[in-house]
């Protein structure tokens, strides 16, 4: 089995903005050369996360007000009392959707649906550096 490496470097807004990173991810399969095998992707830091959805407007506000339902900005939280921070949410967020996806390569593809996109979402309350990294396993 081989594996290829690879950084994908971002600059975020912040507060739940969501950048597709799909092509990325297939450029480094074409790179790697792999025709059937899984792309890993991982975002370091606490704030941010990694997910599979269909990448338009209409999702993506969606997806937003969901979590901003689920856990507000504005809130009770002992992180920002311990750590005098105001990101607390940003940390609930991101650990409910998680750090990484592993998707399926087919025929040197990254095996998606017709809709479905991965993305970065950065959830902290301030722009962001980010980078991605991405492995190829084949």
């Amino acid at each position: 089995m081989s594996v290829f490496a690879s950084q994908v470097q971002l600059s975020t807004e912040g507060d739940g903005d969501t950048i597709d990173i799909t092509a990325a991810l297939q450029t480094a399969v074409e790179e790697a050369g792999i025709e059937q095998g899984v792309v890993s992707v991982f975002v370091p830091g606490s704030t941010a996360a990694i997910t599979t959805m269909e990448f338009e407007p209409g999702g993506v506000h969606d997806l937003r007000s969901a979590l901003g339902r689920l856990v507000p900005a504005e809130g009770d939280y002992e992180h920002n009392r311990l750590n005098h921070d105001t990101n607390s949410h940003a940390h609930i967020r991101a650990a409910i959707v998680g750090p990484s996806e592993t998707v399926p390569v087919r025929d040197g593809r990254v095996e998606l649906g017709t809709w479905q996109q991965v993305v970065l979402i950065d959830f902290d309350d301030r722009p962001r550096r980010r980078s991605v990294t991405v492995q190829v396993l084949g």
